[in-house]
């Protein structure tokens, strides 16, 4: 039988490395500017900021939040940066937890 403290203490692989997504997916502003994204565009900050209502500085801080917690990938190309999200990190990140969650209750 496993303690709760032992849970507490030691969270199951399916739920490690989760919260910096769920934070980032947990942000409205940042919900917003994943939805920007068309399926396997690329887009750089000027255009994400010419569909938000956000001020560049922002954006650039919620692209980073982004870019950090695996949600968005990103590459340089001369002078700009192009982001695009990262369904595949997405998907398995919240396929796991669901999967646990669905063997362990």
């Amino acid at each position: 039988m496993v303690m709760l403290a032992d849970v507490i203490l030691s969270l199951p692989a399916e739920w490690r490395n989760v919260s910096e997504l769920f934070v980032a997916l947990g942000d409205e502003q940042r919900q917003r500017i994943l939805l920007t994204f068309e399926p396997g565009e690329r887009l750089n900050v000027t255009q994400i900021v010419a569909a938000s209502t956000l001020s560049r500085t922002a954006v650039s801080h919620h692209l980073k939040v982004l870019r950090q917690a695996g949600a968005l990938h990103s590459e340089k190309i001369g002078k700009e940066v192009y982001f695009w999200v990262a369904g595949e990190h997405i998907t398995e990140t919240l396929q796991r937890v669901v999967e646990y969650v669905k063997n362990n209750t």
